[in-house]
């Protein structure tokens, strides 16, 4: 199994490219950022990384084709992957809702996953071909062309994907791979993987052949409870960009949350999380010491998965979203390092 790091670049940017240095030092497959306004720049920040490391691959887990024009999205990956020596890849997805919603954007309104397969055709092409003319329904181009040109001979393309069984079949059938965000139990990448290998039949391809990628909260530490309350700390964000389907497959009510999403809603961070209990935490997050982490990872692995993606969660994180002050947990160099040191090991 890989494990990559997946951070939002909230941080002062010398301490993200510590952490980046990191993780390319400790042999980490990959670095991801979210690609959205809410967030510093993850194109400028991995530029300035690429000049710092050497073997870690970098890119937008995701970059959304409704803010972003994909056009530009594999410009921007090109000149990336020349940076870096070819170490560049993409995740594509619809984009997060409730930015689209800060945009006056109705989601429902976009047709997400439509729009993302053709986003995916647009960047494919464009990496490999360097010109597109195309008529479709969401993105049009005649003769467009660019001088942005990979180094690698195919850079990856791949989706995200959380809902319903057509975005999984859609990831396989039309991308590189698939990263799964936001789910911890084996019954929903059971039900990923079902549908992940129906699309790569679709396809022809060899669906243990793709990047099954579990995105997914993480906070470790020596100290499990403070490991714990750092994740619970964040849990309600991003749980509520979960659709009840995805959180029922993940053992929660939907019912249990909507508190939580009313109050975030409002803006009331603090009574987010007070809300939000520890079961609840429990359930959709993998924190605690590196044994009780370990544990969680070997329960979904089993489906398939073949690929760790961790949200890392620590004290400044949660400071910077919440407000809140939590002694004892572990910074983001800490937590990589136990990650390699003692859960890495346990899936070499």
């Amino acid at each position: 199994m890989k494990f990559s790091y997946a951070m939002l670049p909230d941080y002062p940017l010398e301490e993200s490219l510590r952490a980046i240095k990191l993780a390319d030092e400790l042999g980490f497959h990959a670095v991801y950022a979210a690609d959205e306004t809410w967030h510093k720049d993850l194109w400028l920040l991995f530029a300035a990384a690429s000049q710092q490391t050497s073997r870690i691959r970098m890119g937008p887990s995701l970059s959304g084709v409704v803010l972003r024009e994909p056009s530009l999205i594999a410009q921007s990956a090109a000149t990336l992957d020349e940076l870096t020596g070819g170490r560049a890849e993409v995740v594509l997805g619809s984009g997060n809702f409730g930015l689209l919603a800060e945009y006056k954007i109705d989601w429902k309104e976009t047709k997400p996953l439509s729009r993302v397969i053709e986003g995916v055709h647009v960047v494919r092409t464009l990496l490999d071909d360097g010109a597109i003319t195309f008529d479709g329904e969401f993105f049009r181009y005649d003769g467009l062309f660019t001088f942005a040109r990979p180094v690698q001979e195919r850079l990856p393309v791949k989706m995200g994907a959380m809902r319903g069984p057509r975005s999984f079949v859609a990831a396989a059938e039309h991308s590189d791979g698939c990263h799964h965000a936001l789910s911890y139990t084996r019954e929903a990448y059971d039900y990923a993987a079902e549908h992940l290998r129906a699309g790569a039949e679709k396809a022809g391809k060899d669906w243990t052949e793709l990047d099954f990628g579990a995105w997914v909260v993480v906070s470790v530490g020596r100290d499990s409870a403070a490991a714990k309350d750092a994740a619970r700390s964040m849990v309600g964000i991003y749980a509520s960009s979960m659709p009840a389907e995805q959180l029922e497959r993940n053992g929660v009510d939907p019912d249990s949350l909507k508190p939580i999403i009313e109050a975030i809603g409002r803006g009331d961070l603090a009574k987010g999380v007070e809300l939000t209990t520890p079961e609840i935490a429990d359930k959709l997050s993998f924190a605690g010491t590196p044994e009780e982490v370990t544990a969680k990872i070997k329960e979904i692995e089993p489906a398939g998965v073949n690929h760790l993606i961790a949200a890392l969660t620590d004290a400044s994180l949660v400071k910077a979203f919440t407000g809140r002050e939590l002694p004892g947990v572990a910074t983001v160099e800490e937590q990589l390092r136990l990650l390699h040191d003692e859960v890495m090991p346990a899936f070499s």
